[in-house]
């Protein structure tokens, strides 16, 4: 892997040798130009993005955060603000102005082609995380009765300017989809085949208020690079490319990550989010769970008097309740992901339950034997206090898995994000549920 000495290119821009710096840049990729820019001060910063060539810097400024890019937006010219948005890709753009205060829209557009303005403002009217507001209209198109020669001269002509030429897209005189065609296909025809015979009709697609999540799954179960999106009179709109997925399967991943750790999703990096929003972003959750545990505070109040004839009782309860936890936990989690990828639907709510209880009964068995046994030796002859607390782990694994296992589906049944039944919510009912279970069969098989 190729790394660079970030130091002696901030030594570069400190002494303001910008030959130097404009050479250095030329052996870089993007990606890692945008990280260096990300480590310097303000005023090295705008330097060392204003060394950059003009067909880098549109790059470079798209791989940029939000506030940076503002940062670098309120320090340049005018005309140098419209070369990087001419040059910018229309989904980047997008991105960018939809996070940005709108004295800074008002400018960016300002300074933008009236054609650039118009294709922008169209994709900003599309719903937040819908197909529409992450594809781009940089695609290429072909028509049926087009040779295969005229076609890669069109390909040609106009390539440059398009996010990809690998697959094209043929439309008719209505730009209503009619199939697709690769290069490949092209370049290994003769000039004079036509391209209507040569496409593919059979085209996967989306419309462009379809979840943008779904798009990415299309684009990863179809081996995609591209995925042609379309309006509701299947007229070719846009594409979104195989980049855009993979950023949107982060971003819907990280998402999850945050709501099943019980914490409000934030778009924000870590380091660049405040400690108000952070808590602010934590404390409801952390309310209700905490008014949640009440609930086994009052169970154990309502079994007082049974924990004070046979207090050993009370030094099982932290044994079951998190193995009760952990096992719920484990279930939920993979018919979450279940979920996601699609391979679990609300149809399949009994066969889930049926092979939970079944996983349930097994691993239930085996650590209610555990414990019996381990019992039995510490404490000789308690045979009855064994089998209370080997009982009560076996129906406690059992309920886990079980409400682990349907809850994530109950909860898309009701259009609510699955991950929502994830770690702590899991736990906090398994609690509950597994203080009763061992109470309620402590009292009858001990007779307290």
């Amino acid at each position: 892997m190729q790394t660079f000495d970030f130091d002696s290119l901030e030594l570069l821009v400190q002494h303001h040798q910008f030959r130097e710096l404009k050479a250095a840049f030329n052996t870089m990729q993007e990606v890692d130009i945008a990280a260096f820019l990300n480590e310097l001060n303000h005023e090295g910063r705008v330097y060392a993005f204003l060394a950059l060539d003009k067909d880098t810097a549109s790059d470079v400024f798209a791989e940029l955060p939000v506030d940076l890019q503002q940062e670098i937006i309120t320090s340049i010219t005018d005309q140098e603000l419209s070369i990087i948005i001419e040059d910018l890709a229309v989904d980047d753009a997008v991105d960018m102005l939809g996070e940005m205060p709108s004295n800074v829209v008002t400018r960016v557009l300002k300074n933008a082609r009236p054609e650039t303005r118009a294709e922008i403002n169209q994709f900003l009217k599309y719903p937040d995380n819908s197909a529409g507001s992450v594809m781009t209209a940089e695609f290429t198109s072909l028509h049926t009765t087009m040779t295969v020669k005229d076609a890669i001269a069109h390909i040609r002509a106009n390539g440059e300017d398009r996010e990809t030429i690998y697959s094209c897209y043929v439309i008719d005189k209505s730009h209503k989809l009619l199939g697709v065609v690769s290069v490949k296909d092209l370049l290994l025809a003769k000039d004079d085949a036509i391209v209507g015979d040569l496409m593919d009709t059979s085209v996967i697609s989306v419309t462009t208020v379809e979840d943008q999540e779904e798009a990415a799954r299309l684009l990863a179960k179809y081996d995609l690079l591209a995925l042609p999106v379309v309006d509701k009179e299947n007229r070719l709109v846009g594409i979104i490319t195989i980049d855009d997925a993979i950023d949107v399967l982060n971003q819907e991943t990280t998402e999850d990550m945050q709501i099943m750790a019980a914490t409000k999703p934030s778009e924000e990096p870590y380091l660049k989010t405040s400690v108000m929003e952070l808590a602010k972003n934590r404390i409801v959750w952390l309310m209700v769970l905490m008014i949640s545990d009440m609930v086994s505070g009052g169970i154990l109040g309502t079994f007082e008097d049974a924990l004070t004839a046979l207090p050993v009782l009370i030094t099982f309860i932290p044994m079951l309740t998190d193995t009760g936890g952990n096992a719920g936990s484990q279930s939920s989690t993979l018919v979450i992901r279940g979920l996601a990828l699609k391979e679990i639907n609300i149809k399949d709510f009994f066969p889930v339950l049926s092979k939970e209880i079944g996983v349930a009964m097994l691993c239930g068995f085996v650590l209610s034997l555990f414990n019996f046994i381990r019992i039995v030796i510490v404490y000789p002859g308690n045979y009855l206090l064994a089998a209370t607390v080997g009982g009560a782990m076996f129906c406690t694994v059992l309920m886990a898995k079980s409400i682990g296992g349907v809850l994530p589906i109950i909860a898309t049944r009701f259009n609510m994000d699955p991950a929502l039944m994830a770690s702590p919510l899991i736990t906090t009912i398994v609690d509950a549920g597994s203080l009763l279970i061992y109470l309620n069969i402590a009292k009858m098989c001990l007779t307290l």
